[in-house]
């Protein structure tokens, strides 16, 4: 089985540790999917009141992004994460996301 909560761990590890300059580089969509992901898994649906101003552009993209998990557990969100950031990792295939799918192989089976 897997252990949903020690790849979750890992994997926002390994997306807050990327660094600025590497060949895994998420685009804005790849970040705002993590976010609103991270929220979900953390913070469960989205409770703040109204939804920022139209005006708001950047807290309006976050709020959209976590809007899009609502609803989802926390076990589902934090499998999105993971999934989000296997993807990505896919997408680029060298030495380092192989590493870091290793990575999280090895959380998962913790």
């Amino acid at each position: 089985m897997v252990n949903t909560q020690a790849q979750f761990d890992k994997a926002v590890a390994i997306v807050k540790g990327l660094p600025k300059e590497g060949a895994i580089k998420p685009t804005d969509d790849d970040k705002l999917a993590f976010y609103g992901a991270f929220k979900q898994a953390n913070d469960g649906d989205y409770t703040n009141g109204t939804a920022p101003g139209m005006f708001d552009f950047v807290g309006k993209a976050k709020y959209n992004a976590w809007k899009k998990n609502e609803g989802l557990s926390k076990e589902q969100a934090q499998a999105i994460y993971v999934e989000l950031l296997k993807t990505m990792l896919n997408k680029v295939d060298d030495e380092d996301s192989k590493k870091y799918l290793a990575e999280l192989e090895t959380a998962g089976a913790q």
